[in-house]
C-alpha cells in the first residue's frame, strides 16, 4: 500500500503505565487486526504492577508479529515516554496506540488504504466510539465530545488542516496513524506539548491530514486515564470561569513560544499560513498573558486584542473573551 505498491511496514508505539487492567484485551485486538503490523513497540514507564510480566506473557500469542519491550527505570511521562516508542519503531508507517482501548479489526486496513489513496498524506486520525471501563458504549464517539464541528471536518477534508489546529487540537493519538518521515520531522517533541496534538500540527504545517469519520476504535474512559476526554457539563463550564487563570496562561504561552520557534527549523519549510498563523498564535498568547489582575482594567485589553481578530483565529472566540474578562487571575 506504499507509493511504489510494495506492502509497507507497520509499526504500533504501545505506551504503557500501570496497565495490566486493560492491556491484554487491547494487544489481542492488535494481534486481531485484518492487516497485521510487523512489529509493537512497547515502551513501559516504570509500572509498578505486573505490566511488564503480562507484556512478555502475550509475546506468545503474536507470532509472526514481533514484540519489542522497553522499559524506563524512571517516569519520562506520557509525551517523552511516546517520543522513545515512537523513535524505536522501525515502520513505514506508525500507529499510535494507548494501553486501555480496543482496536476495531480493520482499523489498520482501513487507514493504511486511505494513505495508499492519498500518497502525500503525512497523518490520519479517526472517530472512536466511547465506551466506559468495562467496555459498555457511552452513546457518544469521540468527535462528538470534542464538538469537531462540521466545519473543522470540512476543513481538514480539504487540506487546511492547520487553520484548525491553530484553534485548538482535535486529533487523539490513540486513533493516529503517521508516516514514519512526519516522526523524524517532528522530534524532539517540545515540552510544552502533547505528543499528538504536536505531531499534528507539524503535519499540518509541512504536509497534509486528514480524518476518517468512522469509529475505528473503543476508546475507554475510566478513573485511571492519564489523558481522556470528557463533555463539560453546565457546571464544568461555570468551573473553568472560576479556576485561576495564571497557570493555564503560561503554559499556553509557552506551547507558542516553542511552536513559533520550531517554525523557522522544520524542513520542509511549513506553508506560509503556518508561519503567520503561529506569529499570531504567540502574539495572542502574550497579549493573553499580559493582562492585568484587575479584571475592570483587562476589559480595553481584551477588546483590542478581538479586534484583532486573533481570539478566534488563534482561540475559541468568545468562550476565550469570556473567560479572560472573568477568571480570577490566581
Amino acid at each position: 500500500m506504499t507509493d511504489t505498491g510494495a506492502s509497507p511496514r507497520v509499526s504500533v508505539a504501545l505506551c504503557t503505565h500501570n496497565g495490566d487492567r486493560y492491556l491484554a484485551e487491547q494487544m489481542r485486538s492488535i494481534f486481531a487486526q485484518s492487516v497485521a503490523p510487523q512489529e509493537i513497540i512497547v515502551s513501559d514507564d516504570a509500572s509498578s504492577d505486573s505490566t511488564v510480566a503480562l507484556v512478555e506473557q502475550l509475546r506468545s500469542e503474536a507470532a509472526p508479529i514481533e514484540v519489542r519491550l522497553l522499559r524506563n527505570s524512571a517516569p519520562l511521562g506520557v509525551t517523552a515516554n511516546f517520543e522513545r516508542a515512537i523513535a524505536a519503531a522501525s515502520g513505514d508507517f506508525v500507529a499510535l496506540c494507548d494501553q486501555d482501548d480496543v482496536w476495531h479489526p480493520q482499523k489498520l486496513e482501513r487507514m493504511l488504504r486511505t494513505f495508499a489513496s492519498s500518497p502525500g498524506l503525512l497523518l490520519v486520525h479517526t472517530d472512536a466510539r466511547i465506551v466506559d471501563e468495562g467496555g459498555r458504549p457511552s452513546g457518544a464517539s469521540l468527535f462528538e465530545t470534542l464538538r469537531v464541528s462540521a466545519t473543522e471536518r470540512a476543513r481538514v477534508h480539504a487540506g487546511d488542516a492547520i487553520s484548525v489546529l491553530l484553534r485548538r487540537n482535535i486529533v487523539t493519538g490513540a486513533t493516529t496513524v503517521l508516516r514514519r518521515e512526519l516522526a523524524t520531522r517532528a522530534m524532539p517533541f517540545p515540552g510544552a506539548w502533547v505528543h499528538d496534538e504536536w505531531l499534528a500540527i507539524v503535519a499540518a504545517a509541512t504536509g497534509r491530514i486528514d480524518l476518517l469519520e468512522e469509529l475505528l476504535i473503543d476508546y475507554r474512559q475510566h478513573g485511571g486515564n492519564q489523558i481522556g476526554a470528557s463533555t463539560l457539563t453546565g457546571r464544568g463550564r461555570i468551573g473553568r470561569l472560576s479556576a485561576p487563570r495564571t497557570e493555564r496562561n503560561a503554559r499556553l504561552l509557552a506551547r507558542a513560544v516553542a511552536l513559533a520557534e520550531r517554525m523557522t527549523q522544520l524542513e520542509p519549510a511549513p506553508t506560509e499560513a503556518a508561519i503567520r498563523g503561529a506569529e499570531d498564535v504567540l502574539a495572542h498568547e502574550r497579549a493573553r498573558s499580559a493582562l492585568p489582575s484587575s479584571r475592570v482594567r483587562r476589559i480595553a485589553p481584551v477588546v483590542r486584542e478581538w479586534r484583532t481578530g486573533r481570539y478566534s483565529t488563534c482561540g475559541l472566540g468568545l468562550q476565550d473573551v469570556v473567560r479572560d474578562l472573568v477568571q480570577p487571575a490566581r
